[in-house]
């Protein structure tokens, strides 16, 4: 789950981490309303979507894709600026590297204070699962593509591995605060500063806190100018705040109404609509449909307990993907039985009206009964025995095409 930047930036500060005064704003009026209450000569007007690259974007009209403005983070040094800035950006479509050509409708502003840097760093902490521990990554190439610069200078970016049964501890962070040149009250404000952010991570569950760009100012204090934040929705039982944070128009119709269904739905870009139980089992099947020249269309996870219309509803989902050009179904039956996936299928099909081609493999619990009632149908619905056979028979039932 993600959030946007003023929203990091309120949980930043409640941390101790160090921010610039900043009004979430979503109207131009709240915008110059903001810029006086700052009281700051410079401030910068910045777009909230959920993707980054925003400094570098483009402005467009929604309706007739003109350009209005290169960039969707502005400094601004008047009142006029703000005015200018905000009318261009709210309401506009932001595309960037992130959001592909589509783009993002910008109904968010965030109009912050200026600061006086004198350096931008890159800092992340993220989830290191192949070592069980938090990842911290920093850099003195901050305000640039960190891709940029992991592809031409890798040896700027300097890691750092936290156990989670330590902790963070000192000689990490004074390690780390070296390897990017800081020293004295510069070093000291550093080592505060990822102490109060490790200990936010853990607390909050995130899965990534990306600052781009840290800043030193002229009196050597080290600020987050910026805040890309996302949580693991594993852990969304423990954090009912976490609705108020959410900003549904960031989200896929499809995806919301999965998980108001109890479904795991993630749209991707190809065109073989995938039905599956088990996110291992479905991460496998893509897998597998793309070794045989397909492209999965999403990932889309019943679980263990589905019932009928979970599967109707599943379909449905599928379904709404303009793309999808066919359907893989593989069901591995534990707690999940056959026989129900089987009729889920049928009554899917039949409500649907289903045009696109189908194959269905299943094993397991009542795999047998579920064969049947598939074959006793009059559908056009083709079985598999294995996965490979599954996705060699959708790929080439769609033709290859993608």
């Amino acid at each position: 789950m993600n959030i946007h930047e003023y929203q990091g930036k309120m949980l930043l500060r409640a941390a101790g981490v160090t921010v610039l005064e900043g009004v979430h704003c979503t109207t131009v009026e709240q915008a110059l309303s903001a810029y006086d209450k700052l009281g700051s000569k410079v401030v910068a007007v910045k777009s909230q979507i959920h993707a980054g690259g925003r400094g570098k974007g483009t402005v467009m009209n929604p309706a007739t894709r003109d350009v209005v403005m290169e960039g969707g983070v502005k400094i601004a040094f008047s009142r006029e600026e703000v005015d200018t800035y905000s009318t261009n950006i709210l309401g506009n479509l932001l595309v960037t590297i992130q959001t592909g050509d589509e783009g993002k409708l910008v109904k968010n502003l965030y109009i912050e204070a200026g600061c006086d840097i004198a350096h931008e760093y890159y800092l992340a902490l993220l989830v290191d699962r192949d070592n069980k521990s938090v990842l911290i990554m920093a850099s003195t190439e901050g305000g640039m593509d960190i891709e940029e610069v992991a592809e031409h200078t890798p040896e700027l970016i300097h890691k750092v591995t936290v156990d989670a049964n330590s902790g963070l501890l000192g000689f990490q962070k004074r390690d780390l605060g070296m390897a990017l040149g800081l020293s004295g009250s510069a070093l000291k404000s550093f080592g505060k500063m990822l102490s109060s952010m490790y200990t936010m991570f853990c607390n909050e569950d995130c899965a990534m806190v990306e600052i781009n760009p840290l800043v030193r100012t002229g009196a050597d204090e080290i600020v987050a100018l910026d805040a890309k934040i996302s949580f693991d929705e594993n852990a969304e039982f423990r954090h009912k705040n976490w609705d108020d944070l959410r900003d549904l128009s960031e989200e896929e119709d499809t995806e919301i109404r999965a998980k108001e269904t109890g479904l795991s739905y993630v749209k991707l870009d190809g065109n073989i609509g995938c039905l599956v139980n088990g996110a291992g089992l479905a991460m496998a099947t893509m897998d597998v449909i793309k070794l045989y020249g397909g492209e999965p269309a999403n990932f889309l996870d019943v679980g263990g307990g589905a019932d009928e219309e979970q599967v109707k509803t599943a379909f449905s989902i599928i379904l709404e993907d303009p793309n999808v050009k066919g359907i893989l179904v593989n069901i591995f039956g534990g707690i999940m039985r056959c026989d129900i996936i089987a009729r889920g299928v049928i009554a899917a099909t039949e409500a649907l009206s289903l045009q696109v081609p189908l194959v269905v493999r299943l094993a397991g619990t009542n795999v047998d009964e579920g064969k049947a009632i598939l074959a006793a149908s009059t559908l056009n619905i083709h079985s598999a025995d294995d996965l490979a056979e599954g996705a060699q028979k959708i790929v080439a039932l769609i033709g290859g095409e993608q």
